[in-house]
């Protein structure tokens, strides 16, 4: 069993000062501890670490360590994964880890992983709502679940914090790519805050997967 000790050595083995500088920069949140491990290398750890489950108790001090954690999770059978996941959301703290943050078992279990998804989208916390809404742009941008995306974009109120009003509008976004009709005639309802609405049509119209005559349609629904 590998212990805290180790893998700090580990990773600071493998830590690149230059990369630890500019991601800090990138996370906008000074009070995070970075070695400065790239993601790959990271994921390469977490893979040869899997059956080491004592990692979930190791404190989290450090950004790595908290990236491996949801890693691991991530590759945990359904049950497990359940059991670990409140834990794990609560304590994110960052954007880059919280859109990593994936488990392949959702795809099999997405009535059974709603619940948890709707409870941390009414979560005060900024990541634990970011967390909710980027689980379903992972899992669950399906013609079948447009209402429950609806219903969550619709949910992030005007003046809400940054990383939540970002990710509902990249979820809008994907929508759009994906059901245009759909995505417009929810547009049209306006429902949805300035911000997530403006915001959602500047990242489809970024998109090399809508037709020019799209964007120029979503374009025109922007509020000025």
């Amino acid at each position: 069993m590998i212990t805290y000790e180790e893998a700090l050595a580990r990773l600071r083995a493998n830590a690149d000062e230059t990369y630890r500088i500019f991601h800090k920069k990138l996370l906008k949140n000074d009070a995070i501890e970075l070695i400065g491990v790239r993601i790959p290398i990271l994921r390469a750890l977490a893979k040869e670490w899997k059956n080491e489950r004592g990692i979930f108790d190791f404190p989290n001090d450090y950004y790595e360590i908290g990236f491996l954690k949801c890693t691991l999770a991530g590759a945990l059978p359904f049950e497990e994964f359940t059991a670990r996941v409140d834990l794990l959301v609560d304590s994110l703290d960052n954007w880059a880890t919280c859109d990593c943050f994936t488990a392949k078992c959702i795809a099999s279990h997405k009535e059974e992983f709603l619940p948890y998804i709707e409870r941390y989208l009414k979560s005060p916390k900024e990541f634990t709502r970011r967390y909710g809404l980027v689980a379903l742009l992972h899992d669950y941008v399906t013609e079948e679940y447009l209402p429950v995306l609806f219903r969550a974009i619709k949910s992030v109120e005007e003046g809400a914090p940054y990383y939540v009003m970002m990710a509902a509008a990249w979820l809008l976004a994907e929508i759009f790519v994906k059901f245009y009709g759909q995505g417009l005639a929810f547009l049209e309802e306006n429902a949805l805050s300035p911000a997530v609405r403006n915001k959602g049509i500047q990242k489809a119209r970024e998109s090399f997967r809508l037709t020019s005559e799209q964007k120029n349609v979503l374009k025109s629904r922007k509020i000025r």
